[in-house]
């Protein structure tokens, strides 16, 4: 399982994107917890470590793909 950006561009711990117009960093990535779950991704603000916020992977265009949960969609 791993999480792309919509241009099929793998996800990192580190990539900057934006949020609204706000620059963000990605530091973490937790799994789906279900199979109906669309999954998160841990962001803080460029510069500011100590406020990591989980949004919806969509927030950010990306999304999982290669579910081992999600058989129907291999």
């Amino acid at each position: 399982m791993k999480l792309v950006y919509a241009d099929g561009t793998e996800v990192k711990v580190g990539d900057e994107v934006d949020v609204d117009g706000e620059r963000m960093v990605v530091d973490s990535m937790p799994k789906p917890h279900k199979p109906s779950s669309s999954g998160r991704v841990g962001l803080h603000f460029y510069g500011d470590q100590q406020a990591t916020v989980l949004w919806y992977a969509g927030v950010i265009g990306a999304k999982w793909v290669e579910r081992e949960d999600q058989p129907w969609t291999i």
